[in-house]
């Protein structure tokens, strides 16, 4: 098993396989469904993992169905817009969310109000999982985490650290490891993760936290150093560099992608979906262009979603009450 997989299965835990195969009984299955186009909003802009990895999944289930399934972008309010949309659409199976964590687990404890409800939606499957890594720039005067931690305890608030902006997944695993490893640095928000990688790359920042496959041909270029990954374990990829669970006990962070539907969509339609994308994931045609972004995949039940949200929401929101992280 790989280590993101360990990452998933680790955060969630074991669920009954009555359940399970319960949720999977082709009696279950509407046979009828689909039967017309699906629709899939991302809601974040094109290009990105978040985008991408959905588009493949939708070209293998419209092959799969001899249904239409389109990507419509609908980014704005931190991805929340385009939850609203799927939040508010019908109950049918029709349209469906494909997002990274913040509408699902982040949003409701960091926004005072929302025009939609997090935790009704109806979980179908995690796509995949993109470990995270921690790195800085080569004039930061470190080699190892260890080495980090200790400059940051001698020199506070010296260091400053990027993020895709204030409450995004890159910020909130900064701030879950100062508050793990007992340091301080300075937050410098930024309006998405690409900014953010430019200022790195300039020296202008001194570290950030990234998605895998965005850090790791800087990595092996010498443009960046690697301190330590998100998983419980060392990754493949970077097998020289160790997990941060290592040093700092209890960090675990890597970027996910899940489907979900609107609330009340029936469970059979929630199960025939994740049936289907399960199995696309794991295809090797799938595999090897998810291994293009680093991605690992899942292909997770509705209720192992379920239960694998509500453990992210949580943890989620013990790091931003214990950090006091504002809206602006």
């Amino acid at each position: 098993m790989s280590d993101d997989r360990r990452i998933f299965w680790g955060l969630r835990g074991a669920i009954a396989a009555a359940l399970v195969l319960g949720a999977f009984s082709p009696a279950a299955a509407q046979s009828d469904f689909p039967s017309r186009t699906i629709k899939i909003v991302v809601p974040i802009p094109a290009g990105a993992a978040a985008d991408t990895l959905p588009r493949i999944v939708a070209d293998r289930l419209a092959a799969r169905w001899g249904q239409p399934v389109i990507i419509e972008n609908r980014p704005g309010a931190a991805s929340n817009l385009g939850a609203e949309v799927v939040a508010k659409a019908e109950p049918d199976g029709y349209t469906l969310l494909a997002t990274p964590p913040g509408p699902l687990v982040i949003s409701q404890h960091f926004y005072a109000k929302l025009g939609f409800d997090p935790t009704a939606f109806t979980p179908v499957s995690i796509i995949a999982t993109i470990p995270r890594v921690l790195v800085v720039h080569p004039k930061v005067p470190v080699s190892s985490l260890q080495e980090l931690i200790g400059f940051a305890k001698a020199h506070p608030d010296k260091l400053n650290c990027a993020s895709a902006g204030i409450g995004s997944p890159p910020h909130l695993a900064a701030e879950m490891l100062k508050a793990k490893a007992g340091i301080r640095f300075t937050h410098v928000p930024y309006k998405g993760l690409a900014p953010a990688m430019t200022d790195l790359l300039a020296g202008h920042v001194d570290m950030m936290f990234d998605n895998l496959g965005n850090a790791l041909p800087h990595i092996q270029a010498g443009r960046l150093k690697a301190l330590g990954v998100g998983s419980d374990a060392r990754i493949a990829e970077l097998p020289d560099v160790p997990a941060l669970s290592a040093l700092v006990p209890g960090f675990v962070d890597a970027a996910w992608f899940a489907v979900v539907a609107p609330p009340k969509t029936p469970p059979e339609i929630a199960a025939k979906l994740s049936q289907a994308i399960a199995e696309i994931v794991k295809r090797p045609d799938v595999e090897k262009q998810f291994q293009v972004m680093s991605a690992v995949p899942i292909g997770s039940s509705p209720l192992e979603l379920a239960a694998f949200m509500k453990e992210e929401s949580e943890r989620w929101r013990a790091v931003i009450t214990s950090a006091g992280i504002k809206a602006n």
